[in-house]
């Protein structure tokens, strides 16, 4: 039995709410369970120098954890003058897992940049961050295309992430804190809603695990960020 009485293929309850940030050009506050997390995207009329004349634009993110979205408190990562590693790695995969989906030379020489602060978390930080992101992002677009700038949403795929895991030598969907402090395995499965591999991060946390039950996870995983597309879909209307 899971710790929150789910059963082994159900998500947390997932809410997302578009234009929750009135100063953004697109914003998304997602709720994955317990995880909260703003993704808000902003439009600049610019690119890094390594794209300047090229016609393409380019897609980041930054990620943080406020200091009491965890049960103590953490220090600002400001205050340290340092982010730290995971900070890092973590806003790398959001950007990574957003540019897979986007048409470069579709928006002009523009950078959008999406943050994504988490609020509060109870696990899968980095896969709400990702599944929000998009939201916010879409919306950014949107907002250029009605301003009459771009033609058309330059978006060439819907991505969505979640997490899977082995809790109590089962294969289980969209791992809550306790579950995951507890895995024997667990991976980050970042995907497009019609099935394809952006990027998959496994590790097992006590034994190896087997091919038979990595094939379990994605199975897993691949049902749950088909349905993850369609609230996103829902949250923007389409």
């Amino acid at each position: 039995m899971r710790p929150s009485g789910r059963t082994a293929s159900q998500l947390r309850t997932v809410e997302m709410e578009p234009g929750y940030a009135i100063n953004a050009e697109g914003s998304c506050f997602v709720k994955f369970g317990n995880t909260h997390v703003l993704c808000t995207a902003s439009v600049e009329e610019r690119v890094p120098p390594f794209l300047r004349n090229t016609g393409k634009g380019w897609v980041t993110a930054e990620y943080g954890m406020l200091p009491r979205s965890t049960n103590s408190r953490m220090g600002r990562e400001a205050a340290r003058g340092k982010q730290q590693g995971r900070t890092v790695e973590i806003q790398r995969l959001i950007g990574r897992s957003l540019r897979a989906v986007v048409d470069m030379e579709g928006f002009g020489e523009r950078q959008i940049t999406v943050d994504c602060d988490v609020i509060q978390a109870d696990g899968g930080t980095r896969t709400a961050s990702i599944t929000g992101a998009y939201v916010a992002l879409y919306q950014a677009f949107q907002k250029l295309v009605d301003d009459g700038k771009i033609l058309e949403v330059p978006m060439k795929g819907q991505v969505a992430a979640v997490s899977c895991g082995i809790y109590e030598g089962q294969p289980v969907l969209d791992l809550d804190y306790k579950e995951d402090s507890n895995a024997q395995a667990d991976a980050n499965f970042v995907l497009t809603t019609d099935g394809r591999i952006i990027e998959i991060q496994g590790t097992a946390e006590e034994d190896p695990f087997t091919e038979e039950q990595f094939a379990a996870l994605f199975s897993l995983a691949k049902s749950g960020v088909k349905e993850l597309g369609k609230k996103q879909r829902e949250a923007l209307g389409l």
